[in-house]
C-alpha cells in the first residue's frame, strides 16, 4: 500500500573521514566498498541504496540489523538522516512487522469503504477516521500521525506523499483503498471550515449530501494540525489542537476490531410550545443509563436544601430591615447638614 521515499538527504559527496566506532568499522567498510563498486553515494545514502545493499549481501537477521545499525551510526555522527530508519528498511529487518502491516492493510481495505462521508455527524467522523486508518496501514506510527501538519502531506498523480519522521512515505492505491480520495475527503472539510467556520453550515451540507469538492482549494497549507479532535456535536477546536497518539491508537484499534463508536445525531433544541399545542417529543439518548440511586440522591439533596435554607426568608427580611434603618439614618443626616 505504500512505497517509502525515505529521508531527504543533503546534496553532499562522500565524507573522506567519517567517524566510525570501532565495533562498526568492518560493516561500514563493506558498505563503502559496495557503494564504490556500484557507483552509489555512501554518505549520505538513500534508503533505496541501503535496501539494495542488503539484498546483495544476504545474511541472518541479526547480521543485517548490525549492518544497518553501523550505517545509521555513521550517518548520525555526520549529522545527516540515517537511511536505516526508513519504513522500507524496518520491514526488511522484521518479517513479523511486515506481516503485521500486511494484515492491517487488508483490514483497513475492508473498513474504509464502509465509513460514511455524508450525514451528520457521521460523515465528519468518517472522513477523518478514514485518513487515520490509511496512514496507519502505510506504516506510520500513531505518534507520527498525531504530529502531522497540513504542510506534511501532498499529492502526486497516483500517490499520497506524507512526511514520516525524517523521511517521506509514498502511499499508493491498493486493495480497494484510494489514499488520494480519502485525503481529499478530509481536506474538503478543512477547506469548508477555513472559509466558513460554522459547524451548523457544515452539518447542513453533509446532511444533504452536497459535494464539498469546491472547498478543497480553500484549505490552508500551514502548520496547523492535520487531524483534530471532534466532540459529539461535531465541533472541532477553535484553537487548533492535534489528536494525541493515544487517541489515534484507540480509534485505529476500535475500527480494526469492528468496535468503532457510533456517532448519533445530537439531540436538537425544540422551542417552547404555545398553550394548547402538543409538546414535541424530546430526542432520546439511548446510550445514557442512570444508576439505581440517581433519584434517591436527588430527593435527598432537595430535602437537605429545604432544611438548610428554611430560615433564608427570615435572614433576608432582617437584612431588609437593617437596610431601611441605614437609609433612614442617612436621610436624617443629610437633612441636618442642609439646616446648618
Amino acid at each position: 500500500m505504500y512505497v517509502d521515499l525515505g529521508a531527504i538527504t543533503p546534496s553532499v559527496g562522500n565524507s573522506a573521514d567519517p567517524v566510525v566506532p570501532r565495533r562498526y568499522r568492518y560493516d561500514w567498510a563493506l558498505f563503502v566498498d559496495w557503494c564504490t563498486a556500484c557507483d552509489h553515494r555512501s554518505l549520505p545514502a538513500h534508503p533505496s541504496v541501503l535496501a539494495e545493499f542488503l539484498a546483495d549481501h544476504s545474511a541472518a537477521d541479526g547480521t543485517q540489523r548490525r549492518r544497518v545499525a553501523a550505517i545509521n551510526v555513521v550517518h548520525a555522527e555526520a549529522g545527516v538522516p540515517a537511511p536505516g530508519r526508513a519504513e522500507t528498511i524496518r520491514q526488511l529487518l522484521s518479517t513479523a512487522r511486515a506481516d503485521r502491516l500486511a494484515r492491517v492493510g487488508e483490514r483497513v481495505a475492508q473498513v474504509v469503504p464502509g465509513l460514511p462521508v455524508t450525514g451528520w455527524p457521521g460523515g465528519l467522523f468518517g472522513r477523518r477516521d478514514a485518513l487515520i486508518l490509511t496512514l496507519a496501514a502505510a506504516g506510520l506510527s500513531f505518534e507520527e500521525i498525531a504530529r502531522l501538519r497540513r504542510t506534511d502531506v501532498t499529492t502526486e498523480r497516483d500517490a499520497l506523499v506524507v512526511k514520516a519522521g525524517e523521511g517521506w512515505v509514498r502511499i499508493t492505491a491498493e486493495s480497494g483503498v484510494e489514499p488520494i480520495a480519502v485525503y481529499s475527503n478530509w481536506v474538503e472539510v478543512l477547506g469548508f471550515l477555513d472559509r466558513y467556520p460554522s459547524t451548523k453550515l457544515l452539518a447542513g451540507h453533509l446532511d444533504k449530501g452536497m459535494s464539498l469538492s469546491a472547498f478543497a482549494n480553500s484549505a490552508r497549507r500551514d502548520e496547523q494540525p492535520l487531524l483534530t479532535p471532534i466532540d459529539r456535536w461535531g465541533h472541532t477546536p477553535y484553537d487548533p489542537t492535534p489528536l494525541t497518539g493515544h487517541s489515534i491508537a484507540v480509534l485505529v484499534r476500535a475500527h480494526l476490531a469492528g468496535q468503532a463508536p457510533v456517532h448519533k445525531r445530537p439531540p436538537t433544541w425544540q422551542p417552547p410550545t404555545r398553550s394548547g399545542e402538543d409538546a414535541p417529543v424530546p430526542d432520546v439518548v439511548d446510550d445514557v443509563e442512570l444508576d439505581q440511586g440517581y433519584y434517591d440522591r436527588g430527593i435527598a439533596a432537595r430535602r437537605n436544601a429545604h432544611t438548610h435554607l428554611d430560615d433564608v426568608t427570615d435572614i433576608l427580611d432582617g437584612i431588609e430591615d437593617k437596610t431601611d434603618k441605614l437609609l433612614a439614618d442617612l436621610l436624617s443626616l443629610l437633612d441636618q447638614t442642609d439646616l446648618h
